[in-house]
């Protein structure tokens, strides 16, 4: 009965997050690479809100797993989006990019950590946040373009296909909750016993 509760809302928070996933990888990539203008400032809009929806349900399956890089997770992702509606790029530097660099290295540390995914996506993730780190230098991001950004979208490619398709391993996060560790004990009714009747 535990594991119903829990499997469903969560297998379906993690397919909903690897579609959002999806669409602001797209949504992005039309924006800055193929359309430009107020069309393309839209689609930029589109992924940055799916972006935002991503974070938060991303971080929510985690949340058992340690509350500290969870928060820092979403902080570090909602900051970077921020960063990136206003598109702020001081001295050159793309630092939404440093900031979600961060993001995936922490999200990897869950992964890694949780066993709710398998723990390669954890290490890919990580991989990811180290590829996306190297923008912090514009001119070593140039250098090293454009392998820092296939490596990039290839780990965060993984990770959203698995979500998208696969979802979580519901078994690690029904025994991380605390309703599956409490044990249902039925209810007892008490019965009352009448002695017959003794003749004097």
């Amino acid at each position: 009965m535990v594991r119903r509760i829990v499997q469903a809302p969560l297998r379906f928070k993690a397919r909903l997050a690897g579609a959002l996933y999806f669409i602001a990888v797209a949504m992005g990539v039309c924006g800055e690479a193929f359309v430009r203008g107020r069309l393309g400032f839209g689609m930029t809009l589109v992924a940055i809100s799916c972006n935002v929806a991503v974070t938060l349900l991303i971080c929510s399956l985690f949340k058992e797993t340690h509350k500290i890089l969870v928060f820092l997770a979403a902080v570090f992702n909602l900051v970077g989006l921020a960063f990136e509606a206003r598109q702020w790029y001081p001295r050159g530097v793309v630092i939404a990019m440093v900031f979600h660099a961060l993001y995936c290295l922490t999200i990897g540390c869950l992964v890694f950590r949780s066993r709710l995914l398998p723990r390669l996506l954890g290490l890919l993730m990580a991989l990811a946040g180290v590829a996306w780190l190297v923008f912090l230098s514009p001119p070593l991001s140039r250098q090293l373009s454009p392998y820092n950004v296939v490596i990039g979208f290839l780990g965060e490619g993984l990770f959203m296909l698995w979500l998208l398709t696969m979802g979580v391993r519901i078994e690690v996060y029904a025994s991380k909750s605390p309703m599956a560790s409490t044990p249902l004990t039925p209810r007892t009714s008490s019965t009352r016993t009448s002695s017959p009747p003794t003749s004097s």
